[in-house]
């Protein structure tokens, strides 16, 4: 079982948010995990040229992402 509280600071991190993890997890070991949320990510020279080529694609030969996803997994077993 997993939890995932998402703070717009670390300030907002409070003893109810401690006593909420203590009540869901009980005596069971847990781990907690701190990542920076960088969901602002800017695309870079290299990635807008991927995606300019992307576009300029015939669109007869698009994939589905389902399409897409499901090769991947095929080559990269994931």
């Amino acid at each position: 079982m997993y939890t995932t509280y998402h703070l717009s600071s670390a300030q907002d991190v409070s003893t109810e948010i401690l006593e909420a993890i203590k009540a869901t997890f009980k005596s069971r070991p847990i781990t907690i995990i701190v990542e920076e949320d960088d969901s602002d990510l800017e695309l870079t020279a290299n990635m807008k040229a991927v995606l300019d080529e992307r576009l300029q694609e015939d669109e007869n030969t698009y994939l589905s992402a389902e399409e897409s996803i499901d090769q991947l997994n095929k080559k990269y077993g994931l």
